[in-house]
């Protein structure tokens, strides 16, 4: 199994509010299984395509043989635009999707996201469709407006700390229980909204859902 990206590529991809500035982290090897988008946490608390969260995401898909791209949100770093309530943010979702199946063609889109980029990528998910989708830690219910009637029907993993002090682990358990009941939900005690010391949890936790998903597959 491929250990981390063999290379790091920085892209500048047109989205609907100006130019995104994006990471695409390829993997070792030459077999691309899927190529998978992450979302970063809110813009105006510092989320950015950088955070560690998000790194560790990366490096779980590549772990797997399946190239990541990680880029920031209009507004944050040199992506162009401005801060649009989620709302846009799922656009500029749609627009680096596109890109990314344009580029690895014949294979199967990945979303994944962290926090706020979990609920902008659940949020596009309902128009493109992707093959699985990942939710770190969702807030579910400070977004719950952006996620409504949204029902993706793909395998989908949903991973949240029971000790999380950001996202109430209660609120996503009652979430998952009421809306999307057939969501894996995976529970990780002692675990708070940052993954403080507990990122390897988190990508061990990732690449053993994939490969169970693969296996009842």
């Amino acid at each position: 199994m491929p250990s981390g990206p063999s290379f790091r590529d920085a892209l500048s991809l047109r989205g609907p509010a100006g130019r995104i500035e994006a990471l695409l982290d390829m993997p070792a090897g030459v077999a691309v299984p899927a190529v998978a988008v992450i979302c970063h946490p809110h813009p105006q608390h510092q989320g950015t395509q950088l955070n560690k969260v998000v790194h560790t995401i990366s490096r779980s898909m590549n772990e797997l043989g399946v190239p990541a791209i990680r880029f920031n949100f209009r507004g944050v770093g040199a992506s162009e635009g401005a801060y649009a309530d989620g709302l846009g943010e799922a656009d500029d979702v749609i627009a680096v999707a596109e890109w990314a199946r344009g580029r690895f063609p014949q294979t199967e889109l990945w979303l994944a996201g962290f926090s706020f980029g979990a609920a902008v990528a659940i949020r596009a998910a309902g128009q493109l469709k992707p093959a699985r989708l990942i939710s770190v830690a969702p807030p579910v219910a400070r977004m719950a407006d952006l996620l409504a009637h949204v029902r993706p029907e793909c395998p989908w993993l949903i991973v949240q700390g029971m000790a999380d002090e950001v996202v109430a682990a209660e609120d996503v358990q009652n979430w998952v229980k009421t809306h999307h009941p057939a969501a894996r939900l995976v529970l990780l005690p002692d675990v708070g909204h940052f993954f403080h010391g507990r990122l390897t949890l988190l990508r061990e936790t990732l690449t053993a859902w994939v490969a169970g998903a693969d296996q009842a597959g």
